[in-house]
């Protein structure tokens, strides 16, 4: 069973809308900072190694026509 017991200063939309969901989020913003994107290089193919995949995951996707067929 979910505890909807919440100590709020302002009032609680336990339905909720999109609404509230941004007017949340806006009032989060501040909180947060966004990280330094990194910078990322290709890295060649004679440096990729150990990569394995499951036959089970190979074969799923050989059956997606988006990347086997």
């Amino acid at each position: 069973m979910t505890n909807l017991k919440v100590h709020a200063t302002a009032p609680v939309d336990l339905e909720g809308d999109l609404a509230s969901l941004r007017g949340d989020c806006a009032r989060m913003a501040p909180h947060w900072t966004a990280p330094e994107k990194p910078v990322s290089r290709p890295v060649p193919p004679s440096l990729i190694h150990g990569v394995t995949v499951p036959a089970s995951s190979a074969r799923m996707l050989e059956a997606m026509p988006d990347y086997g067929n």
